[in-house]
């Protein structure tokens, strides 16, 4: 069996046109080593891992190169010999394991089931034991016949990773595997994986676009960009070093929980895979491109030390940019914009009424930006949504401007509805696919503020310019947009009814790094320019160090700390939000990594 656990040469995928997917990329992973492999949405992150099981998505297919797993070859293989090695030679963790865990059988079955196919003469109840042991879940009969809908996200996805572990195979790819996770969950599940790693002596292919996930568990980090290896390196040298200008606006682009620094995004939007072989595949985003950058695409170099660069002018590469964050001044005012007095909040499911949001009370100025973090089921997004109208809440009362808002938004005055707008997490599904943009950001001042069609229409180009959309995407559908552009177009339609109070429901949490510097750039040029007041529901507590000036963090429904967001997150007195801050991933390299007590 051969030393390295993987070996990748000139590896190209392309569509069935010939556009290239991937194009030329070449890695080398030796046994328990793991690599980090980041970059933007359509950088070819996702079809490389696939292309590491020898697969490849509808409509794509394998244009050359070789993939090697402990010296197996698995390109040019048919699908039955491959079903014999995936598992054995190399296993596959996916971002979502409610997807990839069969609703209609338990845990323990689909265990054995892997055990059966591809480890046959060793004893299935036994491996079934193993597995859940390795992961920290129970073994008891109990838990073993719970089906995937009775576990939460962090047991679906250690579940995921044990199965994945079942055949001790050499290498496992792990695509996404934290995203969408709480800090705590999160923490938990890369604490499984360094673990997991250092005791089977597994190598790993971690691909994220968490940036300070991956830094947190890779030896070494490899860019991405247009289907291209940019860069690659150790991983605490491409963090305070990175020599491709595109490495150092993606480091730039990551908000950090222990520094009130503003995140930097990335100028322009990200390439398609498939760039002329005649050019840098970066040059148009570049402040640092030439003419030769135009005319001729650059090699991968030695940097040094472990360093690899594909760019003419890495030498002159400066370090990440960092720039502090500006607090905004806020006026003073008789009585807060917002003010929520012992909340209550209840969901009722199958006849049972459950309390998730217990006696919170809080107050937002205008201008002010209120984040709301705790891990997930702490009440953020149900106090939330009590505050837009859409949970009727079972006590407590929500003024606004000093009047008392009735419980449900069909209930309140239009001016009440107008001046206070959403923003949802989900911006693949907050805009209807059957409307034009223009359609789309038009309504709210048709619907709220009496607009005739016409002038509605007429305003629409404004918008988009506020939140920096070319005018000619008012003619596009949401299909024909990137998630970022989305995001961008539901903020515009939240805007279009000029509002006063902006509710963000994890409006960061889908985009890539640099889309999300971009898109807190602009909600902060908002609250600045139009005195927004904006009540921040998320996870990620570096997004909050970034946007946030005061931090409200709920727990089972209950407040435990708030206060200054420099305090609270710099020097936190309650026992949960130290855990919470603890368990945040840090692009600091001198800081420890993520930490979270037992589950």
């Amino acid at each position: 069996m051969s030393d390295a656990a993987l070996e990748i040469d000139e590896l190209a995928v392309a569509t069935r046109a010939g556009r290239r997917v991937l194009d030329g990329v070449a890695l080398r992973l030796g046994r328990g080593e793991s690599v980090g492999v980041v970059g933007e949405s359509g950088s070819g992150k996702t079809a490389l891992a696939h292309a590491i099981m020898g697969f490849c998505r509808p409509g794509l297919q394998i244009a050359g190169g070789s993939v090697r797993v402990a010296g197996e070859e698995l390109l040019g293989r048919d699908e039955r010999e491959l079903r014999t090695l995936r598992g054995r030679l190399v296993s596959y963790v996916p971002q979502d394991p409610a997807t990839a865990l069969d609703p209609s059988a338990r845990v323990g079955t689909q265990i054995a089931e892997i055990a059966r196919i591809h480890a046959p003469g060793r004893d299935a109840a036994d491996l079934v034991r193993t597995t859940l042991e390795r992961v920290g879940l129970p073994v008891d009969e109990e838990f073993r016949r719970r089906y995937p809908h009775q576990l939460s996200g962090g047991q679906q996805q250690r579940i995921a990773i044990g199965m994945a572990l079942v055949c001790d195979p050499p290498l496992v790819v792990l695509d996404e595997p934290t995203t969408g996770l709480d800090v705590i969950t999160q923490a938990r599940i890369l604490d499984e994986v360094r673990r997991l790693q250092r005791e089977l002596d597994v190598a790993l292919v971690y691909v994220s676009h968490d940036l300070a996930a991956v830094a947190a568990v890779a030896d070494r980090v490899v860019v991405m960009y247009a289907g291209q290896v940019l860069e690659e390196a150790p991983t605490r040298l491409l963090i305070t070093r990175p020599r491709h200008p595109y490495t150092r606006g993606l480091v730039s682009s990551v908000p950090d929980p222990r520094s009130a620094r503003r995140p930097i995004g990335i100028p322009g939007v990200a390439a398609d895979a498939g760039a002329p072989p005649d050019a840098c595949c970066f040059a148009e985003r570049c402040e640092l491109r030439i003419d030769e950058c135009l005319s001729s695409r650059p090699a991968l170099e030695d940097a040094g030390s472990g360093h690899r660069v594909r760019c003419v002018r890495w030498r002159e590469t400066g370090p990440p940019v960092s720039e502090p964050r500006l607090r905004l001044a806020v006026a003073a005012r008789a009585a807060p914009l917002l003010a929520v007095q012992g909340l209550v909040a209840a969901h009722r499911t199958r006849g049972v009424t459950r309390t998730v949001v217990h006696d919170v009370t809080f107050a937002l100025d205008a201008g002010e930006c209120l984040a709301l973090v705790g891990e997930s089921g702490s009440g953020k997004t149900t106090t939330a949504r009590c505050v837009a109208g859409l949970h009727a809440p079972a006590g407590g009362t929500i003024a606004f401007d000093g009047a008392e808002l009735a419980p449900l938004a069909k209930r309140r005055t239009r001016e009440q509805r107008r001046r206070i707008q959403v923003v949802f997490q989900n911006p693949y599904g907050s805009l209807n696919p059957q409307q034009t943009v223009s359609e789309a950001v038009s309504w709210p001042a048709r619907a709220l503020q009496g607009a005739s069609r016409p002038e509605a229409l007429a305003r629409v180009a404004g918008l988009l310019e506020r939140v920096r959309l070319p005018s000619s995407t008012a003619a596009r559908y949401p299909g024909e947009l990137s998630g970022g552009e989305r995001q961008r177009v539901a903020i515009a339609r939240a805007l279009a009814a000029g509002p006063d109070l902006l509710i963000c429901d994890e409006v960061t949490s889908a985009l890539d790094v640099s889309v999300q510097a971009a898109a807190l750039e602009l909600l902060a040029e908002l609250q600045r320019d139009l005195g927004l007041a904006l009540l921040f529901i998320t996870h990620d507590l570096g997004v909050v160090a970034s946007i946030a000036d005061r931090v409200l963090v709920l727990r089972d429904g209950a407040t435990r700390e708030e206060g200054d967001v420099e305090r609270v997150l710099g020097a936190p007195q309650d026992g949960y939000t130290q855990q919470l801050i603890s368990a945040a991933p840090s692009l600091n390299v001198d800081a420890a990594p993520p930490q979270v007590a037992a589950s």
